[in-house]
């Protein structure tokens, strides 16, 4: 095959590929001409949308499907209980990793910052008001939807969540009655499925976009003056991908680098955009064909998206921790024992909330009254190539929950998850880009 036919074969059906070659050109851009690129921010947000504003079809649509094959009810209360479980051993691993890390490399300890000398403004601003407005209850208030429709309108993933269980549930009482209704849902959610399709062709565009537009604003300049605190983050986040999950993955028969490599377009995608949750249909349908079974993936994926943010953890440890470095506030360790247990409880509202990452660590920094919390813009101008990380290590997150789930429910078919990842068996459905 000459060079041409490969590269014409490589850009046509090859969705990882475009998107990697994107994602650098988007880069070099950004780098190359900052103005362009930074214009370029309504085109990568604007695929993000088009993804968003499927996820609550999508949602809705595996978790009824789901229980309603999932005979008694009572394993899905099982289920449910299995994943907060697994959400919550790995978050707290995840916290205590972003403060150990901070721990044993000081990188804010010679910044000598002076509280006095900062101030909050603009978005920073913002994020403390709406850190200050949290209480660790909220998550639980806020799953409660106004009405039917805005559970669906107003993006929040457990509100939809919520309908759809209760949904399923009423339909699934009316046995045969039901029927008719589970069927039809089945039809809607594999036309929702094909429009997920159709939007993931402009995949490698918002992902371009995207790049472009992180290193046309924030490049050159920022990463010169933060760049080790960045370098720092991403290799606690490689390492964490890579021990944790691959410990993880290897207690359920499987190889972290294999399940990398199966789910590369989603870690791609989340690389291009800094948004893992653009992925999440891919991420179910893969699932499912993995192994998984579809009742299991409908209940742990959408919930794991609300609970489960380990990049989110690992980045409130992380960055709470160079804070009180750079301010000279030298934390003991019960002080520390009790920053890892405030967070516990205030990562979890995060459902739904624009900047979470910021709003949580400026919620707890205000409710422990130790670290200032005009700190936060030491850590504004680097965020968005912390959010990349912290997505990257949330999706990887994701992947592997449905799998502990079904191995805990003794249903995970190892030997087609192995003929999946060993390539013995054709891919899961995906995007072709003729």
């Amino acid at each position: 095959m000459s060079a041409g036919s490969f590269l014409r074969t490589a850009f046509t059906t090859k969705l990882y590929v475009t998107v990697l070659v994107a994602i650098v050109l988007g880069a070099a851009l950004g780098f190359v001409a900052p103005d362009a690129g930074a214009a370029l921010q309504p085109v990568g947000t604007g695929f993000i949308e088009l993804i968003q504003m499927l996820i609550a079809p999508v949602v809705f649509c595996t978790i009824v499907t789901g229980i309603a094959s999932a005979g008694e009810l009572t394993s899905v209360g099982r289920i449910g209980v299995k994943a907060l479980v697994y959400f919550e051993v790995l978050t707290t691993v995840a916290l205590l990793a972003g403060l150990i890390v901070m721990d044993l490399f000081n990188p804010g300890g010679g910044i000598h910052a002076d509280p006095a000398a900062l101030h909050l403004s603009g978005s920073a601003a913002q994020y403390a008001e709406a850190g200050e407005s949290q209480h660790w209850y909220d998550f639980l208030v806020n799953i409660i939807p106004d009405t039917v429709v805005s559970a669906f309108t107003g993006g929040n993933v457990l509100q939809v969540l919520l309908v759809s269980i209760l949904f399923a549930i009423a339909v699934k009482v009316l046995g045969e009655r039901g029927a008719p209704v589970i069927r039809g849902i089945e039809r809607i959610g594999e036309v929702v499925f094909g429009i997920v399709r159709l939007v993931m062709y402009l995949a490698p565009v918002g992902a371009f976009a995207a790049m472009a537009y992180t290193t046309g604003k924030f490049g050159a300049a920022t990463l010169a003056s933060l760049g080790g605190v960045v370098l720092l983050f991403w290799g606690t986040g490689i390492a964490f991908c890579l021990l944790v999950f691959g410990l993880v993955a290897r207690l359920c028969g499987i190889r972290i680098l294999k399940l990398y490599r199966y789910f590369k377009d989603e870690l791609l995608i989340t690389l291009g955009t800094a948004n893992y949750e653009v992925v999440m249909p891919q991420l179910m349908r893969k699932l499912e064909h993995l192994g998984c079974p579809k009742r299991i993936v409908g209940l742990v994926v959408p919930s794991g998206y609300a609970f489960n943010g380990d990049g989110v953890c690992l980045y409130l440890g992380f960055a709470s921790l160079y804070i009180a470095q750079a301010f000279d506030v030298n934390l003991t360790i019960w002080q520390q024992v009790a920053l890892l247990a405030v967070f516990m409880i205030t990562s979890k509202g995060s459902a739904g909330v624009a900047g979470a990452g910021f709003v949580i660590l400026a919620a707890t920094l205000s409710t422990t009254g130790v670290v200032p919390v005009a700190g936060i813009m030491l850590v504004l101008g680097i965020d968005r190539f912390l959010s990349t990380m912290r997505g990257l290590v949330s999706l990887c997150g994701q992947m592997l929950g449905s799998i502990v789930v079904s191995r805990w429910e003794g249903v995970f078919d190892k030997d087609r998850a192995r003929r999946v990842l060993n390539r013995e068996e054709p891919a899961a459905e995906t995007v072709a880009l003729h």
